[in-house]
């Protein structure tokens, strides 16, 4: 039976969204009444009604919990048009995106129903129920069930099973770009489900405001070695509320930071952290900060916050984030030269562990000839990150900035995909690592490689993406820094 189930489960990672049977997309009139729609949903046995004129020109959607939330609750007049109630927010996505893909964005979205849509036609509808029922067990239910979760023991207890998930997902050949998704969700989900435990503690929130996190979980890369990088932006108040507004949001990340250390999920090192007053701020201040880290453009003030520029918004008002992020693109179009070369030399920091003879370069750790993953990794971060805010590319994912500057040219094909295959190798060598560390007992993963532990085959690949690194290296010190 357990074999059988491992199956089912394996079927799941190949299959396409396309696989399914998607439904037909069931449409009602924006003019129309709830009473109608609702009749309408009881008779064609749908959860779900799309809102328009015509599946070309869909308005919006309703679903059963619309229904409840916005009319029954409230106890408004089944006779209200459904326009006045009706979700606009609606999410889709393409026929060839696997399974994987559609859930994760799911869950990163909120969203309970996706559009399917092909050579920009809506041709269905799947549900998150659906495409579960696909797979009985895995990463996804897991998912599912942290959402669930409320008590603080409880979703310490989903924070430890994540590297034995990250090493059987691995085993199986996912890809190491969505585990790093999953990982950043359970992540953020955790931190969701905190922040509304925290909310029902203080009271609401005197102001509109963002909770945004910030280097590898703000590029959805996060590996089980991660600590808290997480900021607030609130909306700008009157003078006489600023200090009453302050302290409440200050209390809360607090409170915030301390429950996910709890969990697991530890205190940022360097205070990098909404609870530090130095990061959490109203929306003028946040774009005042931007400002002076541009305009300064100095080699330490961009190794410092070059990492504010990997920004998400994961709870709150995320147009409060998105108008920053607007502010910073209008700033890199005046920003100094300067700018950019520090950022290039901050991608030179760290040079791939290669000795003059072409072999990996170690240091003795507990007796042991060893090498840092991470230190080679941040070297292409910080290089996908400068071209990224060069060419104003705002995909905060390597990977997926990677992509884009080939698309516009930057990268030529061959050049991307050997950054793109150097990058994925590492992440997965580096993400099992820590898996196995920690199922082996180890009290933290660990970013350092033991040189015993590799095959001939993983030594050769390492030392060549080492030589990938080295020369992109070289044309970022002749692009941004003018040197040799």
């Amino acid at each position: 039976m357990k074999n059988t189930a491992a199956f089912i489960s394996d079927q799941f990672y190949s299959k396409y969204v396309r696989d399914l049977h998607f439904r037909h997309l069931r449409m009602a009139q924006s003019s129309d009444t709830v009473q109608e729609c609702a009749s309408q949903m009881a008779k064609e046995q749908v959860s779900c009604l799309f809102i328009g004129d015509s599946p070309e020109a869909i308005e919006g959607y309703i679903t059963d919990i619309t229904l409840r939330d916005k009319v029954l609750a409230k106890g408004l007049s089944l006779e209200i048009l459904v326009q006045d109630i009706m979700e606009s927010s609606m999410v889709s996505i393409h026929p060839d995106a696997t399974l994987v893909e559609a859930l994760m964005l799911m869950f990163r979205t909120k969203s309970r129903y996706l559009l399917v849509k092909e050579a920009e036609q809506f041709i269905g509808w799947i549900s998150r129920t659906k495409i579960l029922t696909e797979q009985s067990q895995g990463p996804f239910m897991f998912i599912q069930s942290v959402k669930e979760a409320r008590q603080i023991p409880e979703l310490k207890e989903k924070w430890k099973r994540m590297p034995e998930i990250i090493h059987l997902l691995l085993s199986r050949g996912m890809k190491a770009s969505i585990v790093n998704q999953i990982i950043s969700t359970v992540a953020d989900t955790i931190t969701q489900r905190v922040i509304e435990r925290v909310k029902k503690d203080v009271g609401p929130a005197p102001a509109k405001f963002v909770f945004f996190v910030l280097g590898s979980e703000g590029r959805g890369e996060l590996t089980l070695k991660t600590d808290q990088d997480n900021a607030i932006i609130y909306e700008d108040k009157a003078n006489e509320k600023r200090e009453k507004v302050r302290a409440y949001f200050l209390d809360f990340a607090t409170r915030v930071s301390t429950a996910l250390d709890q969990i697991g999920i530890d205190f940022c090192e360097g205070e990098l952290m909404a609870m530090n007053p130095k990061w959490t701020h109203s929306l003028s201040h946040w774009k005042r900060n931007y400002e002076t880290w541009i305009s300064d453009a100095s080699q330490e003030t961009a190794m410092k916050y070059a990492t504010f520029f990997d920004c998400r918004a994961i709870y709150g008002d995320a147009d409060l984030l998105a108008e920053l992020k607007l502010h910073m693109n209008q700033l890199l179009d005046k920003a100094p030269e300067r700018f950019f070369i520090n950022l290039g030399y901050n991608a030179l920091q760290y040079e791939p562990p290669l000795t003059f003879f072409r072999q990996i370069r170690t240091e003795k750790i507990d007796g042991e000839k060893q090498f840092n993953l991470k230190h080679a990794m941040r070297t292409m971060v910080d290089l996908a990150r400068v071209y990224a805010l060069k060419y104003q590319i705002e995909e905060t994912n390597t990977l997926e900035r990677l992509f884009k500057l080939k698309d516009r040219g930057v990268f030529s094909e061959a050049e991307s995909q050997e950054l793109i295959h150097a990058f994925s190798y590492l992440m997965a060598m580096r993400l099992e690592n820590q898996a196995e560390l920690l199922l082996a007992g180890s009290s933290k993963p660990l970013n350092w490689i033991r040189m015993e532990k590799l095959t001939k085959v993983q030594n050769v690949t390492l030392i060549e993406i080492f030589k990938v690194i080295r020369d992109f290296q070289a044309r970022i010190r002749i692009s941004f820094t003018k040197s040799l």
